[in-house]
């Protein structure tokens, strides 16, 4: 009973910190990041100083990593314990009574035959979540079924590095509401905000370097340098000001 509630435990932690990486990535997170952060706050290991400000100066992101964090140490207390009772001499072999079994396996032998079993049991899991194919597919499962339940809201932004002082490069995609669509960058005034774009992504060609009268247009990606509070708030909450009107 207690190698397979060690198992469920285990396999449960597996899940979740696939969820928790699922969730910072739909909050603007790059993948490796959001499942490096993931893993971070469940096991506690913590992160640096730099890739803490992508949690911390985020609400929504926050409340996931204090998620994760509370069951990490569930979880981990949990795994500690049902190890430690899985070694008992008497989980394998519990529904046996002969009288020759002695004879056959030393009770001595049994914590050593039990550490084994986990050991197996712990290879064949992280073979099966090593497994690309069927991993992707949990993830999109995963991913689908927290969008369309609207636990965790989708967002077009995304911080790809985090400089010294909360500057950053951050990738943003142009959508209907945007304040700066089918303006120039000239007119949409990011300047002025001390937001520079580094290149305009469309239709899978990047311009590098865009001129001021670049115009921008729906679905375009542009790459931003500048203090990501500011990207956020000025320019993703719809809140930059700037001429062309």
């Amino acid at each position: 009973m207690n190698l397979l509630l060690f198992i469920i435990i285990l396999l449960t932690s597996f899940i979740i910190v696939r969820i928790g990486a699922i969730a910072f990535e739909l909050t603007g997170l790059e993948w490796s990041l959001a499942k490096f952060q993931s893993l971070s706050c469940f096991t506690g290991t913590g992160f640096t100083t730099k890739e803490a400000e992508l949690v911390t100066g985020n609400p929504q992101r926050r409340r996931i990593a204090s998620v994760l964090i509370v069951l990490g140490h569930a979880g981990l207390v949990s795994l500690i314990a049902t190890f430690a009772n899985s070694l008992r001499t008497d989980v394998i072999m519990v529904k046996f009574s002969l009288p020759f079994l002695d004879s056959v396996i030393p009770s001595q032998l049994l914590p050593w035959l039990n550490l084994m079993a986990i050991s197996l049991v712990v290879y064949i899991i992280y073979k099966i979540f090593t497994n690309k194919k069927l991993v992707g597919r949990l993830t999109d499962t995963l991913r689908s079924h927290i969008v369309k339940k609207e636990i965790i809201k989708p967002v077009s932004f995304e911080e790809l590095l985090v400089a010294t002082g909360g500057y950053g490069v951050s990738s943003i995609e142009i959508r209907k509401n945007s304040p700066i669509l089918n303006k120039t960058l000239l007119e949409s005034g990011l300047r002025q905000h001390d937001i520079t774009v580094l290149a305009v992504e469309r239709a899978g060609e990047i311009n590098p370097n865009p001129s001021a009268d670049t115009k921008i247009i729906l679905d375009d990606k542009l790459i931003c340098f500048g203090r990501l509070g500011d990207i956020r708030n000025k320019l993703c909450l719809n809140k930059i000001a700037g001429g062309g009107d």
